[in-house]
């Protein structure tokens, strides 16, 4: 029941992903309407089986103001697929900017990568030309349906068409 359900909005475009049993609930309530079944069974009751939903609608169109994705140290290294971005290393990450704080460097999207407390020792105050060190992707802000996608771990083949 970890799955998650792909959520559109009235328009059909991606807003967000939820559990299973929340989506049942939307569904339930008729708040929502079901647009593409899941694969993995069915949920049961006493009585009754219902299939999973893997993509719903939302009945009315609801007004999301869109902020862009929180710049967080999880976001990040969500962003960075919880890896190093200099040596692809996974244990004792934290964050590290790529220009240093102290050269003027901001705390923004694409000045912050997930590196491993070795690397960024390593690195010191000094940009990654300077100390020898390429990053493995250069840092960008993330779209919302790229983050949907990260989000999700493994994508329904179904969702496909809709985060494009």
């Amino acid at each position: 029941m970890d799955q998650k359900v792909l959520v559109l909005n009235g328009d059909y475009t991606a807003i967000t992903l939820c559990s299973v049993q929340k989506a049942f609930v939307l569904l339930f309530l008729d708040k929502a309407e079901m647009v593409a079944k899941s694969e993995h069974g069915v949920m049961r009751t006493i009585s009754q089986a219902f299939p999973k939903p893997s993509i719903i609608r939302l009945a009315r169109y609801v007004r999301v103001p869109y902020k862009g994705i929180a710049l967080s140290r999880h976001n990040i290294f969500k962003r960075d697929q919880y890896e190093c971005q200099y040596c692809g290393s996974t244990k004792n990450l934290t964050l590290d900017h790529v220009l240093p704080r102290s050269r003027g460097g901001d705390s923004g999207w694409t000045n912050l990568v997930a590196a491993c407390s070795r690397c960024n020792h390593a690195k010191g105050q000094r940009t990654p030309s300077e100390a020898n060190m390429p990053l493995r992707t250069q840092p960008k802000k993330p779209t919302l349906t790229g983050f949907l996608k990260l989000s999700a771990g493994t994508l329904d083949q179904t969702w496909h068409a809709y985060l494009g």
